[in-house]
This record gives structure tokens, C-alpha cells and sequence, in this order.
């Protein structure tokens, strides 16, 4: 075994950063995070503290805090709205006024050639326009 981990369970002890297991330790880690990447030119210890403690508030968040897959047609409804569009203004994404309709009334799935530009064109990962 390494030296540097010659013993975990000592380094631990010691307050070495370890899974968030709460709220407390999560606001805790977060506040760590925050000042770390607050440092204009962290040191190689600092940057590597910054990814430790990043992967550990993901996990945690991850766990405790899943996002739900959203409907495809609700976010291309949410971003109509957001962006103040018409649904004509989707046609060269989708291929016509009807296309459009019938996919915003659940009534036609998105192609692959669909996502990919929608995808294109609202700058976003294709999986957000593919669902469950």
C-alpha cells in the first residue's frame, strides 16, 4: 500500500474529507468548495481539494437530490416560452407547422434528425429531447 494511504482510517480521523452523509455535512462542504474556487491560482493541493470535494457534494446530491428526467415535450413547451417563440419558429427544426402541433399536443414522437437540431439549435444535450 502507498504511503499516503498508509492509514485511511488515521487520515479520516484527522478531518480528512470523507462521504457527506447529511445536509449539515453537505452545507459544510459546499461553503469549502466555494471559498477553494474563490483562489485566483489555487495551488496543486487546493486544485485537487476542489475535485475531491466536488465529487463528493455531486455523489451526495446525486443520491439525495435526483433530477427527474423531464418530458420532451414539456421542455421544448418551457423553452417556446422562455425564449418567446412560436411554434412556426420550430418548423425548420421540426418540418412543419403540423409536425410541430402534433408533437406539442403528445401525439408524435421527435425523430432522430429532430433532436439533433433541436439540440443544435437551443444548445443543449440531445438526451433532453429523448426522454425515458
Amino acid at each position: 500500500m502507498s504511503t499516503v494511504l498508509a492509514n485511511p482510517a488515521e487520515m479520516i480521523a484527522h478531518g480528512a474529507p470523507r462521504v457527506i452523509h447529511n445536509d449539515a455535512e453537505l452545507e459544510a462542504y459546499t461553503d469549502a468548495l466555494f471559498q477553494l474556487t474563490a483562489i485566483d491560482n489555487p495551488s496543486s493541493s487546493e486544485a485537487e481539494a476542489i475535485e475531491l470535494l466536488t465529487l463528493l457534494v455531486e455523489r451526495y446530491e446525486r443520491e439525495r437530490y435526483p433530477i427527474p428526467v423531464a418530458d420532451p415535450t414539456e421542455v421544448v413547451r418551457f423553452l417556446i416560452e422562455q425564449q418567446h417563440l412560436t411554434q412556426r419558429d420550430l418548423i425548420p427544426q421540426i418540418g412543419s407547422e403540423s409536425a410541430v402541433s402534433m408533437f406539442l399536443a403528445g401525439q408524435r414522437k421527435l425523430t432522430l434528425a429532430q433532436v439533433r437540431k433541436l439540440s443544435t439549435r437551443f444548445k443543449l444535450p440531445a438526451d433532453v429531447f429523448i426522454g425515458k
